[in-house]
């Protein structure tokens, strides 16, 4: 017997949370869709505002998944395709095509805010002789482009996102990173078109990778961003650093001044994606779920701060939790299906819940990415409060006790019936 229990729970979930997401501060999450097993994505709005998030990116343009994010307030990153760079590079009218059909047929309704041209295409593995990593500039430079004929540049920003393994040093001290030498031909141009553009350069910065690598000495405090972990003073810039996260996002920035010179100073960085396995293989350490709780806890409560690096404490750091979902066709190690603050019945994989200012409910977040926030049901004002546990259904329970009630008839039925 097959049954599709989602259609109920997002019907439910009309009951429980606000009409539309809001994107007030600067924590967002990666959706993505790599299983077999994931709820549609009609059900992936309602979810993302039950816990507050207003913000999120997926890797595509899916048609469903744009449809369904409609009239959500959820500001969208979407993704191009690393096969589609060298037909774009090439053919500006591939570029306004895309455009057209992808981005402009879904706005208003579909708050896309930004684009993403590939992914790590810059230490792809295949591209052994860099033909994709020339036509990344190129791309991004068509997109923009379409984007500014249409009318849409000031609305819609060009980016890419790009491994940490661009750097040819670690991000210890921050201050001695810099590009790897043969990416230099790609990168010192893309600099230039983020600074021309005001477009974010996007990495995706993982503290566990470095911990898992025995040789680093990482502590796991300071990788999981505890706030009493013991930090360490850049030699070179005399710049105190207390947790990885930040220490990865300055190497980067350093690294951009490195390469960029003054174009390097506008711009800013931001991580599209970051976060920690909730189970791996045996000779995965670290990956289990109370870590993956601490380290996601400690990142939404110091992005909710809204506070900088220590290179540069005026520009709040931005983040996107990666992931979601718990993603069972992801190729790789055991921890690579295991990132996802959610299962794909969409239980939570673990306890989390951090206070967040109030103040930050409120706050404008900016630039048009990456951002959590504290939606309240009618009437309730704002606690600071966020949560993705059993807490946010007793925190709701005195003041909807009969929709609290029917979240847990849906998820009974669901545990039901899903296995049978």
């Amino acid at each position: 017997m097959t049954f599709d229990i989602w259609p109920l729970l997002a019907a439910v979930a009309w009951l429980v949370v606000p009409s539309s997401a809001t994107s007030a501060s600067l924590v967002g999450v990666n959706y993505g869709r790599v299983g077999d097993n994931l709820p549609p994505p009609e059900a992936v709005p309602r979810l993302l505002a039950s816990i507050g998030v207003g913000r999120a990116r997926i890797y595509d343009a899916d048609p469903g998944v744009l449809h369904a994010f409609a009239n959500t307030g959820v500001e969208l990153v979407i993704g191009l395709p690393d096969s589609c760079l060298a037909t774009m590079a090439a053919d500006p009218a591939e570029a306004l095509a895309w455009a057209r059909a992808n981005v402009q047929a879904y706005l208003p309704a579909t708050k896309i805010v930004a684009v993403t041209v590939g992914n790590e295409v810059l230490t792809n593995a295949n591209d052994t002789g860099f033909a994709l990593a020339r036509c990344l500039v190129p791309a991004m430079e068509a997109l923009h482009s379409a984007f500014a004929s249409l009318g849409l540049d000031r609305d819609v920003a060009v980016t890419t996102a790009h491994s940490l393994s661009v750097l040819a040093t670690p991000s210890y001290p921050p201050s001695a990173a810099v590009f790897r030498r043969e990416l230099l031909p790609y990168v010192c141009p893309l600099i230039a078109f983020h600074a021309g553009t005001r477009s974010p350069f996007f990495v995706n910065a993982y503290p566990y990778f470095a911990y898992t690598q025995e040789s680093s000495g990482v502590a796991l405090e300071f990788a999981l961003l505890d706030p009493d972990a013991t930090g360490f003073t850049d030699p070179g810039s005399g710049l105190c650093y207390t947790n990885l996260l930040h220490s990865q996002v300055d190497a980067v920035y350093h690294a951009i001044l490195a390469a960029g010179g003054e174009a390097g100073k506008l711009v800013e960085v931001r991580v599209s994606e970051t976060g920690w396995p909730s189970a791996g293989d045996p000779d995965e350490r670290g990956a289990m779920p109370e870590n993956a709780a601490r380290y996601n806890g400690n990142l939404m409560q110091l992005v909710a701060e809204q506070k900088g690096t220590p290179l540069v404490p005026g520009t709040p750091l931005r983040a996107y939790v990666f992931a979601l979902f718990n993603e069972n066709q992801k190729p790789g190690p055991t921890s690579e299906r295991n990132y996802g603050l959610f299962k794909p019945d969409g239980t939570p994989v673990y306890h989390l819940d951090i206070t967040v200012p109030p103040e930050n409910a409120t706050a404008a977040g900016g630039g048009g990415d990456g951002g959590i926030s504290t939606p309240e049901p009618d009437g309730e004002s704002s606690s600071g409060y966020f949560s993705i546990s059993s807490a946010a259904q007793e925190r709701r329970r005195s003041q909807w006790p009969w929709k609290t009630e029917a979240v847990v008839v849906a998820q009974l039925a669901l545990a039901s019936i899903w296995w049978h």
